[in-house]
């Protein structure tokens, strides 16, 4: 049994050797060699080593710093691209704001037209209501006094009236006028007429 122990330790102990034998100490001289040769061509092998070194991650420290550099520089950037952004932001609201008060004075605006235009129309059928009244009037009363007050009217007055009147109403004021003044109001009244009937449609 103690026989059998020796030998696997023997064989274990001789594996070990034969390693170092053929492959550490052959690839010890070659990397010797090699640095001898590259310091004779004038190589610094110390530098070169250093150089590669740098160029693997988690051993290049100036990387790093280049890298935590370049974070910084670009958080800059960032913050500076956040901050012209809530500008731009700011401005737009401040246009809305200044949109919001000139849609609500124009329909403020528009209400207070809204509120001219129906007191004008209410104005406006007063004054329909009143010339009816007045046309109304001048066919109650007699031709004969109707026409002299008619002809102190001003001429566009005077044919308002006339033109609204009863064709019987009319006549009768005529026929009392003084044949000048009928002359001239019935030239004004077929102008008045011939107008109408170009603007109509």
């Amino acid at each position: 049994m103690d026989k059998v122990l020796e030998e696997k330790e023997s064989k274990k102990y001789t594996k070990f050797q034969s390693f170092i034998l053929i492959v550490f100490i052959p690839l010890l001289f070659a990397i010797t060699v090699a640095l001898i040769a590259m310091t004779i061509l004038g190589y610094n092998v110390f530098e070169i080593t250093k150089e590669y070194s740098q160029k693997i991650p988690f051993i290049s420290t100036e990387e790093k710093t280049q890298s935590v550099e370049e974070l910084e520089t670009k958080m800059i950037e960032l913050e500076a691209e956040i901050k012209d952004r809530e500008a731009k932001i700011s401005q737009l609201e401040t246009k809305l704001d200044s949109k919001d008060q000139e849609i609500s004075k124009a329909q403020k605006e528009r209400e207070r037209l809204e509120e001219e235009i129906d007191e004008l129309t209410a104005m406006k059928e007063e004054n329909k209501r009143a010339f009816k009244d007045i046309v109304k009037t001048y066919e109650t009363i007699s031709a004969k006094k109707a026409a002299p007050i008619i002809s102190q009217m001003s001429e566009p007055e005077a044919i308002k009236i006339l033109s609204n009147l009863k064709a019987a109403t009319l006549a009768g004021i005529m026929e009392k006028m003084d044949p000048k003044d009928a002359a001239r109001f019935t030239e004004l009244l077929t102008v008045e007429k011939e107008n109408n009937a170009l603007n109509s449609p």
